[in-house]
């Protein structure tokens, strides 16, 4: 094994996992609102919003799928050391992580039951801008509206008409994530 996998986990994982989920359920429950994010680092192309996301949200029982740049032979070490989680595909997984692009097409990725909506896919999106820019956001969670540069808004359209199915979003940059459930109405600009 690399010992760039060996590297880059939580050192106080109880405190940080702790502060980690904090700020993933408030960036989840006020969607559009950025959230900083502290305390791992997965090899590149992950970044540290990604790397704590994972660490947070998944373990040995969920299945993960990377896409694109993000399926590395270093950050598949550094998953199977740190997380062990199983690399599934697209159609099996519990969290993707990668690029908008890479992740495409997202129908691909589960989007729960009828009986069972939980039982959808939570994609990482690895985004170059993280700004309160954009697309109008609007639902629950948010008072009148909020902004948020997402990457299109014609897949969260049709996502949000599957409601109370459809897929979640988590969208890091850097040190930080904001969050897009699948009951958010993104308005264009």
């Amino acid at each position: 094994m690399i010992t760039a996998a060996l590297s880059g986990g939580f050192i106080d994982a109880p405190v940080q996992s702790a502060r980690a989920f904090r700020a993933i359920l408030e960036a989840m429950a006020r969607p559009g609102t950025i959230h900083p994010v502290d305390g791992a680092a997965a090899p590149e192309p992950l970044s540290v919003a990604a790397s704590v996301a994972l660490l947070t949200l998944a373990d040995g029982t969920t299945p993960v799928h990377l896409a694109g740049g993000a399926n590395s032979a270093l950050v598949r070490d550094w998953i199977a050391f740190h997380i062990g989680a199983p690399l599934v595909a697209a159609e099996a997984a519990d969290f993707a992580v990668g690029t908008w692009q890479d992740l495409q097409p997202v129908t691909r990725f589960r989007i729960g039951q009828p009986d069972y909506p939980d039982r959808s896919a939570t994609l990482i999106v690895e985004v170059d801008r993280l700004v309160n820019h954009g697309p109008a956001l609007t639902g629950p969670g948010i008072a009148l509206a909020t902004w948020l540069s997402l990457p299109e808004t014609e897949a969260f359209h049709a996502n949000r008409a599957l409601f109370p199915l459809g897929f979640d979003c988590l969208f890091t940059c850097a040190n930080r994530l904001a969050g897009l459930p699948r009951s958010t109405k993104v308005e264009k600009l």
